[in-house]
């Protein structure tokens, strides 16, 4: 139980040390800020599995994974131009003048080439032991693209939020596409 910190960085960014887990990671991770009152930071992990059949027989002899969807679920309720650029894949530009920014989605062919991010999810993990001493928990999500739908709501009583849904893809062989350290 208890509240969780996001954290975003380029894809391939150096991870923060597993002994460093009770320390925010340094930069150029950066924390996406405060998440929507009442909602969840959710890491999904979903295997579908095919049964392996036999003719001779009407149960299935057993199953193999064939399909692992990884997803990271956060309602940012700062809805500034770098949550939505973020939230969009860095598929935008920000310019910066005197007193206003500019976000501007990019039309070139580069448009087409979203770039990954890293997500680190910051919470916290069951106690261990007879010491009833908080352990935190660090979820980190390789390689991921935002695969919702940007949005903007205004209604005079609930602030700003882009829902986004992030979908973690295959790394290497070597490298999982998520890690759990408690």
């Amino acid at each position: 139980m208890g509240p969780a910190i996001v954290y975003t960085a380029p894809y391939g960014t150096a991870e923060p040390a597993y002994a460093a887990i009770t320390s925010p990671p340094s930069s150029p991770w950066t924390d996406v800020g405060g998440t929507a009152d009442g909602t969840s930071v959710l890491l999904e992990v979903e295997h579908t599995l095919t049964d392996l059949m036999v003719e001779q027989l009407v149960d299935p002899v057993g199953a193999r994974v064939s399909k692992r969807v990884v997803q990271v679920t956060v309602a940012m309720e700062e809805a500034t131009l770098v949550n939505l650029n973020l939230a969009m894949n860095q598929l935008t530009t920000i310019t910066s003048g005197t007193g206003y920014s500019v976000l501007d989605p990019l039309t070139s062919p580069t448009s087409t080439q979203p770039a990954y991010t890293a997500v680190i999810i910051d919470g916290f993990a069951p106690t261990t032991g007879t010491t009833e001493v908080f352990c935190r928990r660090r979820m980190i999500v390789r390689k991921a693209l935002s695969t919702s739908k940007a949005d903007f709501e205004y209604e005079k009583t609930k602030p700003t939020i882009f829902n986004t849904t992030w979908t973690g893809y295959f790394v290497s062989s070597s490298i999982s596409v998520f890690e759990i350290i408690d």
